[in-house]
C-alpha cells in the first residue's frame, strides 16, 4: 500500500514512524512545504510570504515556551528527555522533533520544499492523485497513491473578527499568526482581542514592553490570575473608532494596535471538492473519529482536535487509520459513520457547544482516546496524561505569571506527583 503523508510536522512524524515499522505493509512519501521538519515548531523571523511566493506557514515566536508540562507532550513510544524543567521553550521542543525524526530514521521518506497543490481522488480506480510542486526545480509533478493522511496542522490560516470600524481604524491591527516578538509593541498601548491560551500568553509576553495592555474577552466571570499592574480585562470590543476602542460596558481607550488572537481557521487549500470533506462553521466533516473521510475512508485528517496531548494524540490517531488501511479492521457503513458523527454533534450543542467547538476535546479528551483505542483494538494512552494535562490547564487559568514553575513527574500509568 503507498501512502501520501502531507506536512513533517509533529502528526506527519508520527505518520512517518508508523508507516515505516514494519508492522504495516507500506510505502510511504511525505512532501513537506519548507526546508525543514517540525512544521509550527520551527521558528521564522519573516512574516507573510516566502521566497516561493507561499504563505508563511509558522505562528511560532520568539519567547514562546509550552503551556503544557513536557511529560505529556512526548510520543507514547518516545518521550521527551528528562531535564530539571517541565515547560520547555519552542528550541527544546524543535530538537526533540528532529531526535524522533532520527531515532525512527524517517528524515528519508521525505521530500523537503515539495508543495502539495492538489489532492483528488482518480476516477475509476480507487486511488489518490497528488500533485506536488518541487519548489527549487519549479516543476509539477503528479503522483499516484492508495492513501492520503493530511498532516498539515491547524495554527496557520488566522481566524479574524469583522469587528464594527475595522477599516476606519488608524491605529495598527495584526494577528497573532504573524507575532514574533514584543518589542514591536514598546510604549504602546494595545488591546488583546481574546483569552484563550494565546491571548493569555501574549498579553502577558507584550506586557513587558508594552506601555498598557489590555486584554478583551467574553468570558463571563474575570480570569482569577494576577496580570502585571498594566494589563487590564476588559469585555468584548463594541466597536472601533479612528483612535479609539470602544467596548461593551461603554468605556472608550485611546489605542495603538488591535492585536487579535482570536485563534485559527481549518484550512485544506489543496484537497479537491470530490475529496468529499468540507469545513462548516469550523467543524471539518463528513468525518468519522474526527479523522476518516466518510465519503473516501482512504483519506484521514490527522491532528484536528485540540486542548489535547497532541504528539501522543497524533500517534493514537495514525495507529487507528492503519488498522483499517491494512485490512486488519474493517470500517463500519457509511450510513453507521455519518450517524455516530451526527450524534456527536447533537451531544455537544446539548452540551452549550457551537459547531465550532466541534473538534474540542479538553477536559474529556480521554474519552476521545479510550474511544479510539478500543474501536481499533490497539494499545489505548495512559490515562494520566489527560489528569495532568488538565491539572497544568487549571494551574494556567489561576497563575499565568508562575505556573511554568512547577516541575512534575509521572509515576505510572495512572499517577503523576508535582516536584
Amino acid at each position: 500500500m503507498k501512502v501520501a503523508v502531507i506536512g513533517a510536522g509533529s502528526a506527519g512524524l508520527a505518520a512517518l514512524r508508523h508507516c515505516t515499522s514494519g508492522t504495516y505493509d507500506t510505502q510511504v512519501v511525505c512532501y513537506e512545504k519548507t526546508d525543514q521538519v517540525g512544521g509550527t515548531w520551527v521558528y521564522r523571523e519573516e512574516t507573510g510570504f516566502d521566497r516561493y511566493g507561499l504563505p508563511i506557514h509558522t505562528s511560532m515566536y520568539k519567547n514562546l515556551r509550552t503551556n503544557l508540562p513536557k511529560e505529556v507532550m512526548g510520543y507514547p513510544d518516545y518521550p521527551v528527555p528528562d531535564s530539571p524543567e517541565s515547560y520547555l521553550t519552542r528550541t527544546q521542543i524543535l530538537e526533540f522533533l528532529n531526535s524522533y525524526c532520527d531515532h525512527f530514521n524517517i528524515r528519508q521518506y521525505i521530500r523537503f520544499l515539495h508543495n502539495v497543490e492538489l489532492v483528488e481522488p482518480s476516477t475509476g480506480d480507487r486511488k489518490w492523485t497528488v500533485k506536488v510542486k518541487d519548489l527549487k526545480k519549479n516543476t509539477v509533478l503528479t503522483e499516484s497513491f492508495d492513501a492520503v493522511m493530511v498532516c498539515n496542522g491547524h495554527y496557520f490560516e488566522p481566524s479574524t473578527p469583522n469587528l464594527k470600524g475595522h477599516l476606519i481604524f488608524q491605529g495598527q491591527q495584526l494577528h497573532s499568526h504573524d507575532y514574533r516578538v514584543p518589542d514591536i509593541f514598546a510604549n504602546k498601548t494595545v488591546v488583546v482581542v481574546g483569552a484563550g491560551p494565546s491571548g493569555m500568553d501574549l498579553a502577558l509576553d507584550i506586557s513587558k514592553t508594552a506601555k498598557r495592555v489590555y486584554l478583551s474577552h467574553h468570558l463571563k466571570e474575570s480570569i482569577g490570575t494576577i496580570f502585571p499592574e498594566n494589563v487590564v480585562q476588559k469585555p468584548d470590543i463594541k466597536e472601533l473608532t479612528e483612535h479609539t476602542v470602544l467596548f461593551q460596558d461603554g468605556t472608550n481607550e485611546p489605542v495603538d494596535v488591535v492585536f487579535y488572537c482570536t485563534g485559527y481557521k481549518y484550512s485544506f487549500p489543496f484537497l479537491s471538492e470530490k475529496c468529499g470533506v468540507r469545513v462548516d462553521s469550523n467543524m471539518v466533516t463528513p468525518l468519522w473519529k474526527h479523522l476518516i473521510s466518510i465519503e473516501n475512508p482512504t483519506l484521514a485528517l490527522v491532528g484536528l482536535p485540540f486542548y489535547v496531548c497532541a504528539f501522543n494524540m497524533f500517534d493514537l490517531q495514525v495507529r487507528f487509520v492503519l488498522q483499517y488501511w491494512s485490512g486488519k479492521k474493517d470500517f463500519p457503513s457509511k450510513a453507521d459513520m455519518l450517524q455516530e458523527e451526527a450524534d456527536e454533534l447533537r451531544r455537544r450543542q446539548e452540551e452549550g457547544l457551537q459547531k465550532r467547538h466541534f473538534h474540542m476535546m479538553g477536559y474529556n479528551q480521554d474519552r476521545y482516546y479510550n474511544d479510539l483505542a478500543n474501536t481499533a483494538g490497539i494499545t489505548p494512552l495512559p490515562p494520566v496524561l489527560t489528569k495532568l494535562h488538565n491539572e497544568s490547564s487549571m494551574r494556567f487559568l489561576d497563575n499565568l505569571v508562575h505556573y511554568r514553575e512547577s516541575r512534575y513527574k509521572i509515576i505510572d500509568d495512572y499517577n503523576f506527583i508535582q516536584l
